[in-house]
């Protein structure tokens, strides 16, 4: 059986580990406990929701911090040797013990896995599939066989392209002690449960993701895959984008292929809050399409084929000219391949805090000489950028 001195070593470092599951409670599995005697095993799993409860011997209690040692002590004395097993996503930590030494190890989950394994459409995806396969059978992107669903192969490149060009947005923004994301009409927020994933147990950066939506549905099964995956870090708000104010200052606000003016209320939304980053790929671009008109291109405009193509670039041209003109930096890529998507324009937006002259008064001249009234200027309200 294990003395004294060695349960006193194991103490050392199990205080650690219950510190560190109150500190990361939004990403904390459980703590295992395996006790040996002689060949028998005795398991014990500590967890830890609301309240801290030992389920032990086929009993489930409640435990008070403070007491959790005093229990764990006491049953370490009858055995010949534990292990303790602290579980999170993205990280295991294990102390081993026995009546002649105490060892703790640090085990990265994520290298369990051949990260070459699964690869399809010609690319290693930065969020390996055979990595994420809880995550991505959830969210209803892999079937039980361990493959993309073919439906569903475009969704994903696009999803995990969008999160590998958000490596370069995360270092300008520098790093954080908590990055916090808002997906501004999130729809069914794959791409925040991927780029959850991907932050936590890829990057090991703590993070809190909150998506809005005016659709009860999707808000809804949003709320039920979070918790299916124990994504506690994550909430979902049924809410008008164009209502909504953030309770804290994001890092980062990303929107996928929101519909027409629903990317200006994203846009707006970020402005309003003074995101420290933007980060949106557009879909359809229908509002300026109805309002535009420019007498000396009347020759291409009168296709509408042409008309409509050179709305979809007017709109996203008028969109950086304005987030530049109240202080963001912007750059605009080709993100994806168009076999992929035709909508495949990715605005990414920095926040310098220096308003641009020049930018405003380019916004204005356009809007004159293209007789429109964007939406992002009508969804940032007066007074709050």
């Amino acid at each position: 059986m294990m003395n004294k001195k060695t349960v006193s070593k194991v103490n050392l470092f199990f205080g650690g580990l219950v510190s560190r599951m109150e500190e990361n409670k939004d990403f904390f599995n459980d703590i295992t406990i395996n006790l040996k005697s002689g060949t028998k095993n005795f398991p014990a799993k500590i967890l830890y929701t609301d309240d801290i409860t030992l389920d032990y011997q086929a009993v489930k209690r409640k435990v008070e911090k403070d007491g959790l040692w005093d229990i764990i002590a006491e049953e370490l004395l009858k055995y010949d040797e534990a292990q303790i097993i602290y579980s999170e996503r993205g990280a295991k930590i294990v102390i081993d013990a026995n009546d002649k030494k105490v060892n703790m190890r640090h085990e990265d989950v994520t290298k369990e896995i051949n990260k070459t394994s699964v690869v399809q459409t010609g690319r290693e995806y930065v969020v390996n599939p055979a990595l994420a396969k809880d995550l991505l059978e959830e969210i209803g992107i892999l079937a039980k066989n361990g493959k993309i669903k073919n439906d569903k192969i475009r969704k994903y490149n696009q999803i995990d392209y969008f999160v590998e060009l958000m490596q370069g947005v995360l270092k300008e923004i520098g790093d954080r002690d908590e990055y916090v994301i808002f997906d501004a009409a999130c729809g069914k927020s794959y791409l925040s449960f991927v780029m959850n994933f991907y932050l936590k147990e890829i990057l090991k950066k703590k993070c809190h993701f909150i998506g809005v939506d005016y659709s009860e549905t999707v808000i809804d099964a949003s709320k039920r895959m979070a918790k299916n995956l124990g994504y506690n870090n994550m909430e979902f708000i049924k809410a008008d984008l164009t209502e909504y104010t953030p309770p804290i200052r994001p890092d980062i606000v990303v929107s996928l292929h929101a519909c027409d003016t629903a990317t200006d209320m994203a846009l707006a939304l970020g402005i309003r809050a003074k995101s420290r980053a933007i980060v949106s790929v557009p879909c359809c671009h229908k509002d300026i399409l109805k309002q535009y008109s420019y007498e000396p291109f009347e020759a291409i405009t009168k296709h509408g084929i042409l008309k409509a193509r050179l709305a979809d670039t007017l709109t996203d041209g008028l969109r950086a000219a304005y987030l530049e003109s109240v202080g963001y930096k912007v750059s605009m890529i080709e993100y994806i391949s168009p076999l992929e998507t035709p909508k495949n324009i990715m605005i990414r937006a920095v926040y310098t805090g220096k308003k641009n002259e020049k930018s405003k008064q380019d916004f204005e001249n356009l809007k004159e000489m293209l007789n429109v009234k964007p939406a992002i200027e009508r969804f940032c309200r007066k007074g709050e950028i």
